[in-house]
């Protein structure tokens, strides 16, 4: 079976994305801070029959990173690694005069340098698999300029090129940094917590996710929605 680390998993699209990856057969680990939601994800999306162990830890701590890999190797190997887990940087959202340095801080620590330290740990494995796989979850606030929304958009557009750079420096590996789209989720609601306006469930995107894992197009950045429209 293939195997796949998602951080940020204990709920929202990463709880979705490794549901639909269980229902097509793929071991996972899944890591998030919370022990009692992140037990719930592994109690939902286990219930598809396939191995899932959970690793509660906070992804900026080089020995939480660590603990996926060491699990993933427990199962076999790794094929995908997909780096969900997100910080804003202040919530709800202010304007870049009112950001608080620290938050941008967290934002970036979390949003990139961890997940630049997970890639460096998981490439001998990535390396190893016949389908070595990474996603990057941007947004689409790293390419537009949203009031508001400059912190976490600049570490999610730092994440992007971090994406770019490593296909070019991996071209046997996929490389995907991914915009899932607005969704209805726990970090949409901090963000934007007045914002009343119907927002799509993250499971409608994950058939973009396994469009591309399926389909498996050149490195480089795609929005999940658009593919999800695209196969119908």
């Amino acid at each position: 079976m293939p195997v796949a680390v998602i951080t940020g998993a204990s709920k929202g699209l990463g709880r979705a994305l490794a549901a639909g990856l269980a229902r097509q057969g793929w071991d996972l680990v899944l890591g998030a801070r919370t022990q009692s939601v992140l037990e719930e994800s592994v109690r939902q999306v286990g219930a598809h029959g396939t191995r899932v162990l959970a690793v509660a830890g906070d992804v900026t701590d080089a020995g939480c990173r660590s603990e996926l890999l060491a699990a993933a190797r427990s199962l076999g190997g790794l094929d995908l690694l997909v780096s969900n887990a997100s910080a804003l940087g202040a919530e709800p959202l202010v304007r870049l005069d009112a950001l608080p340095l620290d938050g941008l801080r967290a934002a970036l620590e979390t949003n990139v340098v961890a997940a630049l330290g997970l890639v460096q740990e998981a490439l001998p494995l990535l390396r190893a698999s016949a389908a070595g796989t990474v996603i990057a979850v941007s947004s689409d606030a790293a390419a537009e300029a949203y009031e508001t929304w400059g912190g976490y958009g600049a570490s999610k557009a730092a994440l992007d090129h971090l994406a770019a750079v490593l296909a070019v420096e991996e071209p046997e590996l996929r490389v995907w940094a991914v915009d899932p789209g607005d969704m209805r989720t726990d970090l949409y609601a901090a963000a934007v917590p007045d914002d009343d306006d119907p927002r799509p469930d993250p499971d409608s995107v994950v058939p973009g996710f396994l469009r591309l894992l399926a389909q498996r197009p050149a490195s480089g950045r795609y929005e999940a929605p658009s593919l999800v429209e695209a196969a119908r």
